[in-house]
């Protein structure tokens, strides 16, 4: 599976960097490594290429910025930051982040010639950035805290709401007092300095920084109102890389210097989506087939029915569209003299007829002209003369026409015609 890589641009004047590999969810995989930008490049083969760059070299500013986006807003950063700004805009990058609910956006500056230094130095080791930040930038927010992180002889603070900053000052009181963490001593006459409120303060720091200035850390607890320490065991690049996917941190890569689409890394990240997406759809496919097949299996299920019941009201005519020849019988019938009334009448008095000769059975029948032609079976001709006799009784004319003997008795052919 490709890896995230989050490395460390070195310091200026270093050749030694840092990094750590991360899984899908920013955790890391392994120990952190140093070394060489050429040797992460040997580690590192493929995936997400995440770079932190010193704080030092970049501005961070919030100004409040008007409503719009693209073109309109990268128009307007320059001239809301003019006041902080000592060098020519032409020769600068301003990156852009999200607009806050506050209502300021983040953006991120850097010189060009910067920039494009750490892009010649991690190309020439062979490695192409997906994005780069600054270190500080991914200190993680603390409601209610200030978070600090003292590393070598600079300190990095981040207040709840605000953009982080570095002051980069010996001994670590002064930068307290620069960064306006704790009050300064020697303007206690002023009175804003007086009114100065201690701070609930978290100290995150190196194993390695703590053995240099736990002394010094000690000496300062009383200037806050809390003051936690927070040691990194393994290195602030662990510590860091969980804000990777909540922070506000700026990509340093955009405009002339965005890279390309990586549609590796978008696949990556809907990969997951796009395979459940499939394995629906295939099982939507196979409830759909299993539909299908169900239903041709019941349509033909009911043809046979269709067929088997035509054939007992028609029998000898061939079924072409059962609903139309039926239909037809059936004005045939309405058309036929006597109409329904007549036709329902002879059908009571063959039922009783039969009723009352038993074993007697109805084989076919058919109306037509006010004639009711059928075929019968009973035990003997006597049972056939019984049901002519009854039908007789109740007005009707019944007439044999021929009996022909069967297996299991007489099989007659009658007509049933009306009164005269």
């Amino acid at each position: 599976m490709p890896q995230t890589l989050l490395l460390r641009l070195p310091e200026p004047g270093s050749d030694e960097t840092e990094w750590l590999a991360l899984d899908e969810m920013n955790a890391p995989t392994l120990t952190r490594q140093r070394g060489s930008l050429s040797l992460a490049a040997a580690v590192f083969r493929s995936g997400r290429l995440l770079v932190l760059a010193p704080a030092a070299q970049v501005l961070l500013s919030e100004p409040e910025l008007p409503p719009g986006t693209g073109a309109k807003i990268a128009r307007a950063v320059p001239f809301a930051l003019e006041e902080q700004l000592t060098e020519d805009i032409d020769q600068l990058v301003f990156a852009i982040g999200k607009r806050r609910e506050s209502g300021g956006t983040p953006v991120a500056v850097v010189a060009k010639s910067v920039i494009e230094g750490w892009l010649s130095e991690l190309r020439a080791a062979g490695l192409e950035p997906n994005a780069i930040y600054t270190d500080i930038s991914l200190i993680p927010e603390n409601p209610g805290q200030t978070v600090l992180w003292l590393e070598n002889a600079r300190v990095a603070v981040r207040r709840p709401g605000s953009l982080p900053f570095v002051v980069e000052l010996s001994p670590i009181k002064e930068a307290l007092i620069v960064a306006g963490v704790i009050a300064d001593p020697l303007a206690a006459a002023d009175a804003e300095s007086a009114a100065k409120v201690p701070e609930n303060a978290l100290l995150y720091v190196t194993r390695e920084d703590w053995a240099a200035h736990e002394a010094e850390i000690k000496a300062l607890v009383d200037e806050f109102a809390s003051l936690k320490v927070q040691l990194l065991p393994d290195g602030p690049l662990p510590w860091l890389a969980r804000n990777l996917s909540d922070g506000d941190a700026v990509n340093l890569l955009q405009g002339d210097y965005a890279r390309g689409t990586d549609y590796g890394a978008r696949w990556r990240q809907w990969r997951t989506a796009a395979v459940l997406a499939v394995a629906l759809l295939l099982v939507h496919l196979g409830a759909q087939a299993l539909q299908i097949r169900q239903a041709k299996k019941d349509g033909a299920a009911l043809d046979t029915q269709i067929s088997d019941l035509f054939n007992s009201a028609a029998p000898g005519e061939p079924m072409r569209d059962a609903r139309r020849q039926l239909q037809a019988r059936l004005d045939r019938l309405r058309h036929s003299g006597a109409g329904p009334e007549y036709f329902l009448r002879t059908l009571s008095a063959l039922v009783d007829a039969t009723s009352a000769t038993p074993k007697s059975n109805i084989e076919s029948m058919s109306f037509h002209e006010q004639t009711l032609d059928l075929r019968l079976t009973a035990p003997d001709l006597g049972s056939v003369s019984q049901v002519a006799q009854v039908i007789g009784k109740q007005g009707f004319s019944a007439d044999i026409q021929s009996s022909t003997p069967v297996s299991n008795g007489v099989e007659a052919h009658m007509q049933i015609h009306p009164p005269k």
